[in-house]
């Protein structure tokens, strides 16, 4: 009987170990990796309150964000209009250069009425490139501004390795970021708390008056399938494969989890934060 015990408790010291979780000197919590499945090239999780990295692989490693870009597109938006006391329920007419933009779309037409409350939201619902290239011409002047502003704002937050090239995050190879630094950029967004409501609706009814096209449902499924789901925005593109950047709150923890290169994006993520909850009791 006592061999048996000796036998379990090997048993239970190697898996454990086969995690190969470990502390360095600033209380960083590491894996290899390898060993919860997950089949994103490049991860990271961090306690959302606290920033604290609870599962890193590549996380500093290239990757193209794709529509995670919008984070950064929604969060500049909301600070400019916060500095100018300027409200989001005004409506902009929507320049002509906003229509018939590449990808994913809310089928914007040169001067239409909306507001860019509803833009926000088609931005980060429905991944509008549309509506990041409006948002894009009217908060930063022209869109080469904006995405200096973009760049500036990175920086600012200690961002290391992203370049913006546009404001949507169609592929172009000077348009880069990293998991860790995008989980910098995503953490900033959702101290926001407007940026919070956002992300974290399942729909929207748009007030268009000469549109079809006014519902807006979330494409981010942690929102409906996650417990706690909170967030925050999903990207694809041929080149860039599958990127999500996922949050989630449950009690008094909160989760913020990017992967990038992921084939299996909403697996991974939900496996990560099931992981980083787990560590928290």
């Amino acid at each position: 009987m006592v061999k048996k015990y000796v036998f379990i408790a090997l048993v239970v010291l190697v898996v454990a170990a086969a995690f190969v979780i470990y502390a360095d000197k600033h209380g960083v919590i590491r894996t290899s990796g390898e060993d919860i499945g997950v089949s994103a090239g490049q991860a990271i999780l961090i306690n959302g309150e606290n920033g604290k990295v609870m599962y890193e692989k590549c996380a500093d490693e290239k990757a193209y964000p794709a529509s995670t870009t919008k984070i950064m597109t929604a969060l500049i938006t909301l600070e400019v209009l916060r500095e100018n006391d300027s409200p989001m329920d005004q409506d902009i007419e929507v320049p002509e250069c906003a229509q018939g933009v590449e990808g994913s779309s809310i089928y914007l037409k040169s001067g239409e009425k909306i507001s860019i409350e509803d833009l926000l939201y088609g931005l980060m619902l429905v991944s509008g490139n549309d509506a990041a290239t409006a948002l894009a011409e009217i908060i930063g002047g022209t869109q080469e501004n904006f995405v200096e502003m973009m760049n500036e704002k990175a920086k600012s937050l200690g961002c290391k390795n992203t370049h913006f090239a546009n404001p949507s995050g169609l592929f172009d190879e000077e348009h880069y970021t990293t998991a860790r630094d995008m989980a910098i950029i995503s953490m900033e967004a959702m101290k926001d708390p407007t940026f919070r409501k956002i992300v974290g609706s399942t729909s929207r009814q748009a007030a268009r008056e000469n549109s079809d096209y006014c519902t807006f449902h979330n494409k981010n499924k942690t929102v409906f399938e996650y417990e706690g789901g909170t967030g925050i925005k999903i990207g694809y593109t041929q080149n860039s494969g599958r990127t999500l950047v996922a949050s989630s709150k449950r009690g008094d923890d909160s989760m913020i989890c990017v992967v990038m290169s992921a084939p299996d994006w909403f697996e991974d993520a939900y496996r990560l934060m099931d992981y980083g909850y787990v560590l928290m009791k």
